[in-house]
């Protein structure tokens, strides 16, 4: 079976899990656009909406390393000025990129998986009438709870994409509720598979060693955050959960991985309560880094307001790292144990305070969490979606 994909960006969890489906396939084409006006925010030393840009430059989202010679990942480039997500016009823009790219250079494929429904689902759709062949869309997160429900127009063009894929796939039941009940589009082309996460990387080391590896003091107790800094994120609420946390426990360090436009509004409000010599804002840090970072925590805490099924949960489950965090998304259908993780509602310090310092008196067993997050690996993943393929072709 040779396989094209239609994706924003191929690393994180993209590139990990196609690389997992490679062991199964005869060939994969990724297919990514980039936008080179985004390169000029390497040139510009500010930050706000220049950190943003900078996510999107070509070093940050392809990353070909280590990538199985089964794997053909083309970067095709074209200038817009409105954003993707905020685009209704790059769609068809894309369509016509593509279509010539593909015929061009004559790329054979027997069936496409596009990642995230707009613009990459709506060009998939129209490539495989073009094409003749089956498309899949998995449907992630705010391309599903956040914009179709903008207004009519994005209410429409995500609506025709899901209801003229031939399946859909979605990371959580909860995305299939909104698919099903409010964009009504017919259940029985939906399949749940939530994210995973790479074993190979993420898998138990020594505390003491992870810590002396990236210079964190081995007498405090860690808790660690990994995402990029989006209001969606909910970083206020964990700062302010913290001014709590660091009164009644002093032994305590926050360590927030990751870059976008909200570093300086953290940074002040780290400052304003005092909590600079607890906080610790250090950057996006490379991919393959995180296993020591997780590793190094006592806790994970991800404060959300909103999430599809987030890879970081996954992440840390893998090593073992009880997960805190909010209800949200498909969330609560993993962490559904209290052996597992701790959860709240989203935009509440005071429960989140209240959940940290519980997390951080409970005893937990490490390995038990990590045996439980086993079903969710990238190979086991790749192996549900290979099922879908085949029983659409076959279909």
């Amino acid at each position: 079976m040779k396989l094209l994909v239609i994706t924003p960006f191929y690393r994180w969890f993209i590139k990990e899990l196609v690389e997992a489906q490679s062991k199964y396939l005869e060939e994969i084409h990724v297919l990514v656009h980039y936008n080179p006006l985004t390169e000029i925010s390497n040139y510009l030393p500010f930050g706000g909406y220049f950190d943003h840009l900078r996510l999107y430059t070509k070093r940050e989202i392809v990353n070909m390393a280590g990538i199985p010679s089964k794997v053909r990942v083309h970067t095709i480039e074209t200038i817009y000025f409105i954003p993707d997500g905020k685009n209704p016009k790059i769609g068809d823009k894309l369509l016509n990129l593509f279509n010539k790219y593909l015929s061009q250079r004559d790329i054979d494929f027997d069936i496409i998986h596009a990642h995230f429904t707009y613009p990459q689902g709506y060009v998939a759709v129209k490539l495989s009438k073009e094409f003749d062949v089956p498309v899949i869309i998995t449907a992630h997160g705010h391309d599903i709870y956040e914009m179709p429900f903008r207004d009519d127009n994005w209410r429409n063009i995500v609506k025709w994409t899901l209801e003229q894929a031939t399946h859909i796939i979605t990371v959580s039941h909860r995305n299939e509720d909104i698919i099903v009940q409010k964009l009504e589009v017919n259940e029985r082309k939906i399949s749940v598979i939530p994210n995973g996460y790479d074993s190979d990387k993420f898998k138990p080391i020594s505390k003491e060693k992870a810590r002396k590896l990236l210079g964190l003091p081995q007498n405090k107790k860690i808790i660690l955050d990994v995402g990029n800094l989006y209001p969606a994120k909910g970083h206020k609420y964990l700062i302010e959960a913290m001014r709590q946390v660091t009164s009644v426990r002093e032994d305590v360090m926050l360590y927030i991985v990751g870059n976008g436009p909200l570093r300086d509004d953290i940074q002040k409000q780290v400052k304003k309560l005092n909590l600079y010599e607890k906080i610790k804002l250090v950057g996006g840090r490379p991919h393959d880094e995180i296993p020591l970072w997780m590793n190094a925590a006592d806790i994970f805490v991800l404060p959300s307001l909103s999430e599809g099924n987030p890879t970081v949960m996954f992440e840390a489950l893998g090593v073992g790292l009880p997960f805190v965090g909010t209800a949200v998304g498909g969330v609560p259908e993993i962490v559904t144990s209290e052996d597992y993780g701790l959860l709240c509602p989203p935009a509440d310090p005071d429960c989140l305070a209240e959940k940290i310092l519980k997390a951080l008196e409970k005893e937990w067993d490490g390995e038990k969490i990590r045996k439980y997050a086993e079903q969710f690996t990238w190979e086991k993943v790749a192996e549900k979606i290979l099922g879908v393929y085949h029983e659409v072709l076959k279909n």
